[in-house]
């Protein structure tokens, strides 16, 4: 969340950033709540000392009459410091609602406008490709060699939920082990993370884990969630701590199953595995100083392309809107996958996101670092990037790499953990 301090000393910045990303927030009753709420933390502390000054003097009291006055009047001094208390208490968790609403400052280079404002700012080496024949879809391919059973994932967990089978799941933990590999030469530290988080760690990442409009699996009662990306339980981590400068950037990849909702996503450009509501992820995080997390942020982006041109995948890079932004983030990246059996001729599909969150995230989870010689703490940013969304590289390979006889070429830099070049139709009988 932003600064309570910021909120009070630039309203108007706040303001035009939010009428800048389309989010409708009154900051100007924000402010007001905010004001107050100050005020009654004062008032409170006033009365809260007044009324300790007036305990000191009791065993001085003259006499009894003295002695019970005194008492009477601690105990009113109290009772209105209680009062104020309750009322701060209250505003307070007004503030803390409305301030979730309020989304991170954005970068002024970031397009403004909505998800048609964002500006393509590179391609990937490989050029979208030209077939002599009418290219299937990654459901149609993955029926017809038998590498995918949505049918059965239907009847055990409900329709967006599949099985993938034979090569399909080789081919899973190729590109895990292809990722990992990458990342780990560039100094990431591996992780696997839990499946669920705490309500508490959702909000501080920037996720609404209740509510109509959440993408979120919650567990009934319960304060646990199933988590729709590592980033939730990357951030969470480190919640509380004090990291020593020296010890940053910390760059972490982690592997976690992912869960959402996906509610209102219909149609052709989303069928298959496209959006379904459970997938394995490997994402990048990074815990930085404030002056490092911009070159961290191209860095991540970088990344990205580089595991996505070792695939030899037709890709492009956007520069996302401000419209389009997560709440969290100041600027992010965003790479589509050319594929060729989305909508009716194919369409370009979002593959990576790369997402730089400034301290936004680390100060409602309270990640700090200290500079070696220096009073205080600071806090960290952090930054986020899909390394590989293994459903939706497994669309865009299936439907790049499908050859005239119905086979499916593997990426050469996939075929080591296959041990074959290609996946060929099953054999009748």
């Amino acid at each position: 969340m932003l600064d309570r301090r910021f909120l009070l000393e630039q309203p108007a910045v706040v303001q035009e950033n939010c009428v800048r990303r389309n989010v409708p927030v009154d900051i100007q009753r924000l402010v007001e709540l905010e004001g107050r709420r100050r005020s009654l933390m004062v008032q409170a502390e006033d009365l809260n000392r007044q009324a300790n000054e007036i305990s000191k003097t009791i065993g001085r009291a003259a006499n009894d009459a003295e002695r019970q006055q005194r008492i009477a009047e601690g105990r009113e001094l109290r009772a209105r410091k209680e009062a104020a208390q309750k009322e701060h208490d209250s505003l307070n968790a007004e503030v803390e609602r409305l301030l979730e609403q309020v989304p991170n400052l954005t970068h002024p280079d970031a397009p403004t406008g909505g998800e048609e404002a964002s500006r393509e700012i590179a391609r990937g080496r490989v050029a979208v490709p030209q077939f002599d024949f009418q290219p299937l879809d990654h459901v149609q391919l993955g029926e017809t060699l038998d590498l995918i059973d949505f049918e059965a994932g239907a009847r055990v967990a409900g329709a967006g939920f599949y099985f993938l089978k034979r090569d399909a799941v080789l081919l899973e933990l190729a590109l895990q082990q292809f990722a990992l590999q990458r990342l780990i030469a560039h100094g990431f530290v591996p992780i696997t993370t839990p499946d669920l988080a705490l309500s508490a760690v959702l909000r501080g990442v920037g996720f609404n884990p209740r509510g109509p409009e959440t993408q979120i699996y919650s567990i009934e009662d319960s304060e646990l969630n199933l988590v729709a990306t590592a980033e939730i339980t990357l951030g969470g981590m480190l919640a509380g701590q004090v990291l020593d400068a020296e010890q940053l950037p910390l760059k972490l990849v982690g592997i976690s199953h992912c869960f959402r909702t996906e509610a209102g996503a219909a149609g052709r450009a989303s069928r298959g595995l496209y959006r379904v509501h459970q997938f394995t992820k490997v994402e990048m995080f990074a815990f930085t100083t404030p002056e490092d997390s911009e070159a961290m942020h191209e860095h991540f982006r970088e990344l990205e392309c580089e595991l996505f041109d070792a695939l030899e995948l037709p890709y492009r890079v956007l520069d996302i809107a401000s419209g389009d932004l997560g709440g969290p983030a100041y600027r992010k990246y965003d790479l589509e996958a050319w594929m060729p059996g989305r909508g009716d001729a194919g369409q370009w599909g979002e593959v990576t996101s790369t997402s730089n969150c400034t301290d936004y995230q680390a100060r409602r989870l309270d990640i700090r670092f200290r500079r070696a010689g220096q009073k205080g703490t600071e806090l960290v940013h952090t930054l986020n990037g899909t390394a590989i969304a293994i459903s939706r590289a497994l669309v865009a390979i299936f439907e790049n790499y499908q050859q005239a006889d119905g086979s499916i070429r593997i990426p050469a830099v996939l075929q080591p953990w296959l041990g074959k070049d290609r996946i060929q139709p099953q054999a009748a009988g």
